[in-house]
């Protein structure tokens, strides 16, 4: 938690007074005079996390008995019950909550204070939140804090560290911390795309729906002294069971109350019409009627004050907030189409990249063919030279025999027996001379056929160097590496959409900030009717979940809030038709049924 120390401004050497302020997201050191009002401490804490719509806060501090206090703002802060430590401490807190928090959270810092203290108040189960809402709200969580969930780069156990759902809800199940992550990374996933202030907006819009969300719960007793809960939130003033505090029993709308008071331990709310009977309760101790009285008179202000149109500095606020807003959206626009070029490029690049390899590959597999073919051809060469030679030295030996058989024939026989033996060897010379001659004829049929293969062998020879050209040519007039060069970090169109700078210095791209705002209205509008639309099939998964996990639920840890909540379900109520069910009779059957309780 980070910390930040300042010291308030002063005149003279009065005595400097240390106070510590904790939000729920920094502790804030201050040096104070003796003389400082709780207003001026909290104008100062205000303007220091840069927050303007200040009245749903406070300063909140135990006092020296041990009760739960909040600063008094006008008054001086030693003037109150503080304690007198050596360091005053108090936490800055949302002490009011709106009906509607998309209606009436303007700024992002209120919006994110909000969801810490709500986020902390359902982890700390002062917010009951049924199981299945809290697997949905953690996703919720987990996409503030990281960001879309990327599957590359999301490892089993990340979320470990994570305190994400009420001990109440993981004590009721089954289900190792392991399933527990993957069922909110399934939700987690699913929200891909939206902003950390969406998803705390989201979140919000969902714990609002809590039946406990925005009470302040305080113990009361009516004339019969039966012990019951009183609980004021942004609506009414309600009355719960002591066993319930989910489903009040009976309810005064802030519509119907006009006064508000208490004389020590009774307190008192006045209908609008006179005819109408008190509503009287009474607390423990006087001191916390004074609390009731500052949040029912704080609750009631905040309550007329949304029924009337509003403050010039409301409307500022909101303006401020609806432009930063739409330049948001634009600015999503335009990185997402910044995202889509930069994607599209990498994947032109890889497939140019693809391409390459591959034909750098077939130009390695045409030079390997190549040099076979060269090296086929020398040896087929060669081979026909050696035939050749054979060739002619059967030719010549065929020579010699044809005339040494002329030669014998030409002898003159001078006996019979020479004459015979003689003609045995001209048969002998035939036989031979005809042997030669076949041989010579074998000889020339394979070297003409080796002279065919020699022919085949330098076409390909030359259809090989033929390919392996084009190839070069290719690479070399760039037709591969040229695309490459235009993908260093965006698409040249892109990098000049990007350089457009208008006189404010603003990034203006020429199609998302043409100017065109009532086409960003619409797609706002759209936005708007498909949440709308999804919320009943947000509604059927939740069913799903709920019916998914109740087979590992742990029956005797099942809690008595998750009973009255079930039977709330089964009736078909929910917390705000329940709220006109106990507000429907007249103030006077109301306040008979409360003393009758």
């Amino acid at each position: 938690m980070p910390k930040m120390k300042m010291t308030k401004s002063s005149k003279g050497a009065a005595k400097h007074l240390p106070v510590k302020v904790t939000t729920m997201d920094a502790e804030l050191e201050f040096e104070i005079e003796p003389k400082t009002t709780g207003k001026e401490l909290f104008e100062l804490v205000c303007r220091t996390i840069g927050l303007r719509e200040t009245w749903y806060f406070g300063l909140q501090y135990v006092d020296s008995k041990g009760y739960v206090a909040w600063l008094k703002f006008d008054k001086k802060v030693l003037d109150q019950n503080v304690s007198k430590e050596s360091q005053i401490q108090f936490t800055f807190l949302a002490k009011f909550y709106p009906e509607d928090v998309m209606e009436e959270l303007v700024q992002e810092i209120t919006q994110h204070l909000f969801f810490l203290q709500v986020k902390q108040s359902i982890l700390n189960m002062d917010i009951y939140c049924p199981p299945e809402a809290s697997v949905l709200l953690a996703a919720f969580a987990v996409q503030a804090k990281y960001g879309d969930y990327d599957e590359a780069t999301y490892q089993p156990g990340m979320l470990a560290s994570d305190d994400l759902l009420p001990q109440r809800v993981l004590d009721q199940y089954q289900m190792t911390p392991a399933m527990w992550e993957e069922k909110i990374k399934f939700w987690y996933a699913e929200r891909r795309g939206m902003t950390s202030d969406e998803a705390e907006m989201e979140y919000l819009k969902i714990a609002q729906d809590l039946e406990m969300y925005g009470v302040n719960y305080f113990q009361i007793k009516n004339k019969k002294n039966t012990d019951l809960w009183i609980g004021v939130d942004s609506r009414s003033v309600g009355v719960y069971d002591r066993e319930n505090r989910l489903t009040p029993k009976v309810a005064f709308p802030w519509s119907e109350i006009k006064n508000i008071s208490f004389k020590d331990k009774k307190f008192t709310i006045k209908n609008v019409r006179k005819k109408e009977p008190d509503f009287a309760f009474y607390a423990p101790k006087p001191r916390i009627n004074e609390l009731i009285l500052e949040l029912c008179v704080g609750n009631h202000a905040l309550y007329m004050r949304r029924r009337k149109p509003d403050s010039m500095e409301i409307q500022q606020m909101k303006q401020q907030a609806q432009d930063e807003k739409m330049r948001k959206h634009m600015d999503r626009a335009r990185l997402a189409k910044e995202k889509q070029l930069r994607e599209e490029a990498q994947n032109e690049k890889d497939e140019l990249e693809r391409r390459l390899l591959q034909m750098q590959e077939e130009t390695k597999l045409t030079q390997d063919a190549l040099v076979r073919s060269e090296e086929t051809a020398e040896l087929l060469h060669e081979k026909m030279t050696v035939l050749d030679e054979e060739a002619r030295l059967l030719t010549q030996k065929a020579a010699e025999a044809e005339a040494e058989v002329q030669r014998i024939k030409l002898t003159a026989i001078k006996t019979e027996e020479e004459r015979v033996f003689m003609e045995h060897r001209a048969r002998e010379a035939e036989i031979l001379a005809a042997a030669i001659l076949e041989d010579s004829e074998k000889r020339e049929k394979e070297a003409e056929q080796l002279r065919k293969e020699l022919m085949k062998a330098r076409l390909s020879e030359k259809q090989a160097k033929g390919k392996l050209l084009e190839f070069t040519q290719a690479y070399t007039h760039g037709e591969i590496t040229a695309p490459l060069a235009n993908y260093s970090v965006l698409p040249s169109d892109l990098s000049t959409q990007l350089q457009m700078v208008d006189a404010g210095g603003s990034l203006i791209d020429g199609e998302l900030f043409s100017g065109n705002m009532d086409q960003l209205s619409l797609e706002m509008e759209k936005e708007r009717r498909e949440y709308l639309s999804k919320s009943k099939t947000l509604q059927d998964q939740l069913k799903d979940l709920k019916t998914e996990i109740e087979v590992l639920k742990v029956e005797d840890k099942t809690a008595g809030f998750d009973r009255f909540h079930d039977e709330s379900i089964q009736r078909g109520d929910s917390k705000y038709s329940t709220l006109l069910k106990v507000s429907a009779n007249s103030a006077k059957a109301r306040v008979a049924f409360f003393e009758e309780l």
